[in-house]
């Protein structure tokens, strides 16, 4: 499946595949709610529906493409460096993740100084806004 596709996919957006202009150009059909979205958020804001929705798909694009680096760089951690992230984004202290996983907590330090390097990020805060939306209900019995 091309990338399009799949983000059309992803987006609920039907693939419609036949050109209706430009043959190096494709198009898609929006269902009906969809499009009467696009009709109203581009009044709201002043602009057509195809630059409306050629921004939408631009930043989705850009989500998706953000999505998959930072599944990458989390693939790259050790699982240790996993378990820390993951309690620390579901709001754990440094002692309490050191209490849970039974090792000190200047080693959950370390472990944390280096999941911070690995996502270029400077504080706790941060690894959590980057993993806002991810589910770590499931490490809570970890450990």
């Amino acid at each position: 499946m091309s990338l399009w596709r799949l983000l059309l996919n992803r987006l609920g957006i039907p693939y419609g595949g036949h050109a209706r202009r430009d043959p190096a150009i494709r198009y898609y059909e929006l269902g009906e709610n969809l499009h009467l979205t696009l009709q109203d958020l581009a009044a709201q804001e002043g602009r057509t529906e195809e630059d409306l929705a050629s921004d939408l798909l631009a930043r989705g694009l850009s989500e998706y493409y953000s999505t998959d680096e930072l599944w990458q760089k989390w693939e790259a951690l050790s699982p240790r460096e996993r378990e820390v992230a993951a309690l620390t984004c579901l709001g754990f202290t440094n002692r309490q993740i050191a209490f849970h996983l039974g090792i000190s907590a200047d080693t959950v330090k370390t472990h944390l100084r280096n999941v911070l390097t690995k996502f270029q990020l400077h504080s706790k805060s941060e690894l959590r806004l980057a993993f806002a939306g991810w589910d770590f209900s499931a490490w809570m019995g970890q450990g």
